[in-house]
């Protein structure tokens, strides 16, 4: 259990890592394009929609698992369910920050889409595997 919590974690450092160089790759590049409000709208409904379904994917998913290996820490089953929630929990998060990437070369500036590198770090960085879910009785 603990080992698959490691890796989670190291997942998670690196998912991180990459939205830093979102935001150097979108800076450095800039606008590619010029931006239409109707693109921004889009994602912006997309993302909020998305942060639903990553908290109910986390709720079906990861919240079950957590509460099984409390007592069962060698269940497979849901450990690779709890797992399978962290992986779907952060490729949620990255997708957001890869819309401010997507916004921000389609010709919008680094304040109009900060938002959304800002939500998908603080996702990612805020959904960490809880260590030692096993309890002894």
């Amino acid at each position: 259990m603990e080992q698959f919590a490691k890796q989670l974690r190291v997942i998670q450092f690196a998912m991180l890592a990459s939205i830093a160089l979102y935001v150097l790759v979108g800076e450095q590049v800039g606008r590619l394009a010029v931006g239409t409000p109707m693109l921004f709208y889009a994602l912006s409904f997309a993302s909020v929609t998305l942060v639903g379904v990553l908290l109910v994917m986390r709720r079906t998913l990861v919240v079950p698992s957590e509460s099984v290996l409390r007592s069962r820490p060698d269940d497979t089953a849901n450990l690779n369910r709890w797992r399978t929630g962290y992986f779907i929990t952060y490729a949620l998060s990255e997708m957001l920050a890869l819309f401010g990437l997507v916004l921000r070369l389609t010709g919008f500036t680094l304040s109009q889409v900060a938002t959304f590198y800002i939500a998908g770090f603080v996702l990612l960085a805020f959904f960490s595997p809880r260590p030692r879910l096993a309890q002894a009785n």
